[in-house]
């Protein structure tokens, strides 16, 4: 199951801090998670306004 980013993301990149496998790429004000991501849920819980998905 691969994890998403939602439109209510307001960019703050807490979660391209938090990704141990660098998955989370920004492009502009968007980002997005590539295949490189591993599923270990570290930015689903360090998302502020719970804007990543399952």
């Amino acid at each position: 199951m691969a994890f998403k980013i939602t439109q209510d993301c307001i960019a703050c990149g807490t979660c391209v801090d938090s990704c141990p496998a660098d998955a989370i790429i920004e492009k502009g004000e968007n980002f997005t998670i590539s295949g490189d991501c591993t599923e270990c849920s570290a930015c689903l819980d360090a998302c502020p306004v719970s804007a990543i998905a399952e």
